[in-house]
């Protein structure tokens, strides 16, 4: 996980090497570092809140939609989670930084999870059943 790390990070300090000299060869905006990660990142982040807003009203209106969302939410949060813990545990050199941990903590998660659902079911169920005992009375 390691080598996929940096080989991740050096694609990215070459496209950020790249846009720096474009914008400022080419494109003569002379544009320092903070100027850039300002425009790329403000660009990058009201694109992704373009298309999160509207997959969130798609989802929304489907039956169970918030319980979509917040699944997709918590499981954003889990993914930068366990990433973290595992870059920090490279940092550190406390404990192995795998891939494979990171793959074992979600799967905790989607356990734990499908734990949820399948007791949220019973309990519709049941509500479902004495709702509908109660009104052929």
């Amino acid at each position: 996980m390691k080598e996929l790390i940096l080989m991740f990070t050096e694609l990215l300090n070459n496209i950020h090497d790249f846009i720096q000299i474009y914008a400022n060869n080419y494109l003569n905006l002379g544009l320092n570092d903070k100027d850039l990660h300002f425009w790329i990142m403000g660009v990058i982040g009201i694109f992704v809140f373009v298309i999160v807003l509207i997959l969130s009203k798609l989802i929304a209106r489907m039956p169970f939609g918030i319980t979509i969302l917040s699944f997709l939410y918590t499981l954003t949060f889990m993914v930068v989670l366990v990433f973290a813990i595992e870059i920090q545990q490279a940092i550190t050199n406390r404990g192995n930084m795998e891939f494979y941990d990171a793959v074992i903590g979600l799967w905790g998660f989607f356990v734990f999870f499908l734990g949820f659902v399948i007791i949220s079911s019973i309990i519709l169920l049941i509500k479902k059943v004495l709702i509908n005992r109660h009104e052929r009375k």
